[in-house]
């Protein structure tokens, strides 16, 4: 993004901003797309649906999605499960002028939680 029109609506530095804004991309991955019906046919297409999606956001440079095909019980009748957090894998890599972030959203088991964490947080000052 060459000029972002929305920056004097934020205070902090591009350091902040990115790290904001890669919790919005994990905090949206989740909330919109557990409980999507899917099958180990479907996964790989659930996958790269919802990359495309987070693709499209502001300040993303990189996601990468994976669903964990072992968790996966397909149910009755129908034989498709619905996604839960412990399927559910994200990475994501925002840049926000010289920062970059990436983020991860992943089931711990020993914390039985799906944990959203900084993974990395590189250049950019914290203050504008």
């Amino acid at each position: 993004m060459a000029r972002d029109p929305t920056k004097t609506y934020f205070a902090g530095g591009d350091r902040d901003r990115a790290v904001f804004e890669a919790g919005i991309k994990l905090g949206s991955i989740y909330h919109q797309y557990v409980g999507a019906p899917l099958t180990r046919a479907t996964a790989a297409d659930l996958e790269r649906a919802i990359e495309s999606a987070t693709r499209v956001q502001p300040m993303v440079e990189d996601v990468r999605v994976r669903i964990d095909r072992k968790r996966l019980r397909a149910r009755g009748p129908y034989g498709y499960a619905s996604l839960s957090d412990e399927m559910l894998h994200a990475e994501v890599t925002v840049k926000v002028g010289a920062a970059r972030v990436t983020a991860v959203l992943r089931y711990v088991p020993e914390l039985d939680y799906p944990l959203m964490y900084l993974k990395e947080v590189r250049g950019g000052p914290t203050k504008p």
